[in-house]
């Protein structure tokens, strides 16, 4: 069978699932941004392709973002044309909706069958967007027309896909109907074999040396120090825990930029406004046993996770985070926000502690009480592994899975193109 996938910046979500139909005997091709020259990999053909057209001038701010879309779908629309045009012709496409690759597809290809990965459909009156007042964009009664208008790159794919798919009940719960009756929740899965407790685990950090599970180490991770993943919070609440935990060391790991939400002001990063934020409330020998890692290689990461002794989870009602997940494959005692998403994993009292995401206190007290009893921090850990071995484990459950969502959608009728 050919398999197209689609991905802006392929392999994405689709890092375990492409390969893996690669090996069972599938050709796999993938139309990506992330490489010059075709290339393999792991068995898949990685074909680039160009975005030729820049955005135009005047574009109303409500339709920016959909007009970015627009461009890529076009760029990938052509260079579909190209290859079927040279002879090839896919049984089925996989494709991330959310850079609007694959708005065009079923006019190159009007018998495939498209399967679509559904992230997030916003929603202006639950959700991410009027979650935190403190970052409010003024915008009043006119965000939720904003809002709307971002949606339309979601309302354009809607015709285009025969199936879909969802990492999180949650996720697939903010589509509306129309699409959820399309979609399937089927994780991307956790490599719980390779994600494991480790008690001998170590990790050496500059100013800290080597630290081990014989360490208090709490540890934050996010891909960007953000609001929408809780650092202005957990920033906020860092001056108390200090103090109360004088042989901590907090090892916070993110980039300087921005995955979600809106940007910093300019010329300025998120990370950096909150370190000046609470900078004069931390007695320099306290600042000393805060280390920022920015971004770090996965095996790094693995290690930290592993010496971890309560991990530390924040986000607004949003996508959930792999490392969330992974933090619980490695067996951590996790604090975690009670928002929607991280209801999903983190039950409380079993597979972790939840705090309300914008109490502060209540995350330093919860993070002692962990600290003062190992016997909580073991049951929790073991819990968490146990629920995310059960339920999100890659091989044995998440993967079979998809290649079976895979299989079912090679034998639908293929939709029509709605004009």
């Amino acid at each position: 069978m050919n398999i197209l996938f689609i991905h802006q910046n392929f392999p994405g979500q689709f890092k375990h699932l492409a390969p893996a139909l690669a090996a069972a005997g599938h050709r796999c091709t993938a139309l990506t941004l992330r490489v010059k020259e075709p290339v393999n990999w792991k068995g898949v053909e990685l074909l680039p392709y160009r975005v030729k057209r820049k955005q135009g001038g005047g574009t109303h701010p409500w339709l920016i973002e959909t007009d970015t879309k627009v461009i890529r779908g076009e760029a990938c629309f052509r260079a579909a044309c190209a290859l079927r045009d040279d002879g090839y012709t896919p049984d089925v496409i996989v494709a991330h909706p959310g850079w609007g690759e694959s708005m065009f597809l079923r006019d190159v290809w009007p018998r495939a069958r498209i399967g679509l990965y559904f992230e997030l459909y916003h929603r202006s009156d639950t959700g991410d967007v009027a979650f935190d007042p403190e970052f409010d964009d003024g915008e009043g009664e006119a965000r939720r027309l904003r809002i709307r208008m971002k949606n339309l790159n979601n309302m354009l794919n809607l015709p285009v896909g025969d199936m879909g798919i969802s990492p999180t009940r949650y996720q697939a719960d903010t589509f509306p109907m129309a699409f959820r009756k399309k979609i399937e929740v089927i994780h991307d899965g956790i490599d719980t074999d390779h994600v494991v407790p480790d008690p001998d685990a170590a990790i050496e950090i500059e100013g800290a040396g080597r630290l081990t599970r014989a360490d208090e180490v709490i540890t934050f991770v996010n891909r960007n120090l953000e609001p929408y993943r809780g650092y202005h919070v957990f920033m906020r609440a860092l001056p108390r825990l200090l103090r109360e935990r004088p042989g901590a060391r907090v090892l916070i790991v993110g980039g300087d930029e921005v995955s979600y939400g809106a940007r910093a002001p300019k010329g300025q990063t998120w990370k950096q406004i909150f370190i000046d934020e609470v900078r004069d409330q931390i007695p320099d020998a306290d600042w000393a046993r805060v280390h920022f890692l920015g971004r770090i290689e996965y095996d790094r990461f693995l290690s930290l996770l592993q010496v971890s002794r309560v991990h530390v989870y924040l986000t607004y009602p949003f996508v959930l985070s792999w490392s969330l997940l992974e933090a619980m494959s490695a067996g951590a005692a996790i604090v975690a926000s009670d928002t929607a998403p991280v209801r999903e994993v983190i039950k409380q009292g079993q597979t972790g502690r939840l705090v309300p995401f914008f109490d502060g206190n209540r995350l330093v007290e919860e993070v002692c009480a962990l600290l003062e009893d190992s016997g909580a921090r073991a049951a929790l850990g073991r819990s968490a592994r146990e629920f995310v071995q059960q339920g999100y484990d890659l091989r044995r459950v998440c993967l079979p899975r998809q290649i079976d969502w895979i299989g079912r959608l090679a034998m639908m009728r293929p939709g029509t193109v709605g004009d």
